[in-house]
């Protein structure tokens, strides 16, 4: 499965976002399986509401609802871990959709990430020491 990041959601439903061509080459890729947190979500139909509208973050969550993006749910022991990873990368700042993500990429094992924040995904580590792999990195715009 592959981590799914807000500003790939809604680069994806923006075709004026500067990230739109790149969103749009990896769509194959959810063939392999996209994966992301509640967190995640909240940010994403957030701003496909703000910017878009109401429907494109209808959308969204219709293809949660049919299966087409998962979303995992850290166990609440790991809340600890959380608020930690947010307090290590304070001067970014880590906010609660980022940390959700290093979590999530500690419970799979791997950062391979859809994510257009390249800056906070370059310097986050997971198991405190990985790298991310940002999918969308290096395809021009």
């Amino acid at each position: 499965m592959i981590i799914a990041d807000a500003g790939f959601f809604y680069a994806l439903a923006d075709a004026s976002d500067v990230w739109h061509t790149r969103a749009k080459r990896a769509l194959p890729t959810q063939s392999e399986g996209w994966i992301t947190t509640w967190p995640v979500l909240t940010e994403a139909t957030h701003l496909l509401t703000r910017w878009i509208g109401p429907d494109a973050a209808h959308a969204l969550l219709r293809d949660v609802a049919a299966g087409g993006i998962a979303v995992w749910q850290w166990a609440e022991p790991q809340t600890e871990r959380l608020a930690h990873l947010m307090e290590r990368y304070a001067s970014l700042p880590m906010d609660l959709a980022d940390g959700s993500l290093v979590l999530l990429a500690e419970h799979l094992g791997h950062g391979r990430i859809l994510t257009t924040d390249e800056r906070d995904f370059g310097a986050y580590r997971f198991k405190n020491r990985a790298p991310f792999h940002n999918l969308l990195a290096g395809t021009g715009h």
